[in-house]
Parts: structure tokens; C-alpha cells; sequence
């Protein structure tokens, strides 16, 4: 029995010849919180891409270039799908941008974490003009 805040020894687990190799080494476990930070940062790094700041539960959120979007991930194993919800100024082209975006957080993610990202689901959630129109004018042509 140990003394009172004493650890107890570590058993050696080991057999006979056996040095400490490869095959008895510990593994990294990422948290799908660690990922999900990872991609969002990435998303809002390497796009002109935001998310949604304030509000209450969703109530009252308004579109902000400058917050991470939010991401989601289901981890299996080494395998990851994840799921990000971004917004993006106004104008641009939606199908180009979201594949650009698509294919940078799959690279990053994958070269960061090891982890193998399988499929990247992007949803857009809205869009801010670029030009500092206030909303409600319309532009006469």
C-alpha cells in the first residue's frame, strides 16, 4: 500500500527483449473539439468567410467577417466529416468559393491533425455586400 499522496509505480508491461519499441508506444487522441476550432479557423484564415456574433441562442446573432465560423465534426477513428457554417461577402461566386473553401480546410485540417478528412459539407448562411451600402437602398443602373 502506498503512502497517502504517493503514485502508485507504473507496471512493466514489457516482455523479455523488449526495449520499448514501436509496438509499445502510446497514441494521440484529438478531442473533436480541437478539430472543429481547427477548421473554423481555417475557414475564417484563408476566405473572406465569417460567422454570426451576439445574440442569445441564435436569437439576435448578426453577420460578422471578423468572428470564426462555426464548425462541426463526426470523428470515426481517424476519419472525419465535418460541417461548417460560414458567411461570405457579397458578391462572389458561391459554387467557386464554397470548393475553394471545401478543399482548403480538407487540406489544412488533414496536414495539422493527421486525421483523414473524408467530406466537408459547407452551408451558407448569409451573404454581406462588399461595397458599404447601407441594406435597404437599392442601386439605380
Amino acid at each position: 500500500m502506498n503512502p497517502p499522496g504517493a503514485h502508485a509505480q507504473p507496471l512493466d508491461t514489457r516482455k523479455d527483449g523488449d526495449a520499448g519499441g514501436i509496438d509499445s508506444r502510446g497514441q494521440t487522441v484529438l478531442a473533436d473539439k480541437v478539430i472543429e476550432k481547427i477548421a473554423s479557423q481555417v475557414a475564417s484564415d484563408e476566405s473572406a468567410a465569417g460567422g454570426a456574433s451576439g445574440g442569445f441562442l441564435g436569437i439576435g446573432a448578426h453577420a460578422d467577417l471578423s468572428v470564426r465560423p462555426k464548425a462541426s465534426v463526426d470523428l470515426s477513428g481517424n476519419i472525419a466529416t465535418l460541417s461548417v457554417e460560414v458567411g461570405m461577402l457579397y458578391p462572389v461566386p458561391l459554387r467557386q468559393a464554397t470548393e475553394n473553401l471545401r478543399q482548403r480546410i480538407r487540406a489544412r485540417v488533414t496536414e495539422l491533425t493527421g486525421v483523414e478528412v473524408r467530406h466537408v459539407d459547407i452551408k451558407v448562411c448569409w451573404l454581406t455586400n462588399t461595397d458599404g451600402e447601407s441594406r435597404g437602398k437599392r442601386k439605380l443602373l
